[in-house]
């Protein structure tokens, strides 16, 4: 039982600390988002497994983060606020060409980032060439271009 209530409490502390990270940390991961990652999963080893370092005890840690995983995704059908708090919510950050600074500066994006995917996805220059700029629960950054817009 002692390895279910570590496995929950690792399970919130580390959802918690990467819901406060941002979701454009998470988009794209470096080699540096990597290692970091290993050392993570490496740092809560002990926490999850405590003394016990048998293939039964690490089996069971296991089934119980997949069960808090699923179960929390069924709670959030039900309970639409919990699934904002946890995921998100879309972000607009760009409107009519203009770059929402407070948003964008909350989501640790700046104008160069909004180009960027504009470049990738239309060919897009310009903010004054994007109608609609809006960071999505994954990370991406979706464009709308202005009516007219030509790359």
């Amino acid at each position: 039982m002692d390895s279910i209530l570590r496995a929950a409490a690792i399970y919130l502390v580390v959802l918690v600390i990467f819901q406060l990270a941002g979701r454009r940390t998470l988009s794209e991961i470096t080699t540096f988002d990597l290692v970091l990652l290993l050392i993570i999963g490496e740092a809560t080893q002990q926490a999850l497994l405590g003394d016990d370092f048998s293939v039964t005890n690490a089996v069971l840690v296991i089934i119980t983060l997949v069960l808090i995983d699923i179960g929390l995704s069924l709670v959030k059908r039900h309970f639409p606020a919990l699934a904002k708090i946890t995921d998100g919510q879309p972000i607009i950050i760009v409107e009519q060409g203009r770059l929402i600074a407070a948003r964008a500066r909350k989501a640790r994006i700046d104008g160069g980032d909004v180009l960027e995917a504009a470049r990738h996805s239309h060919g897009l220059e310009r903010l004054d060439q994007i109608k609609y700029a809006i960071l999505e629960k994954d990370g991406k950054i979706s464009i709308i271009p202005a009516p007219g817009a030509a790359p």
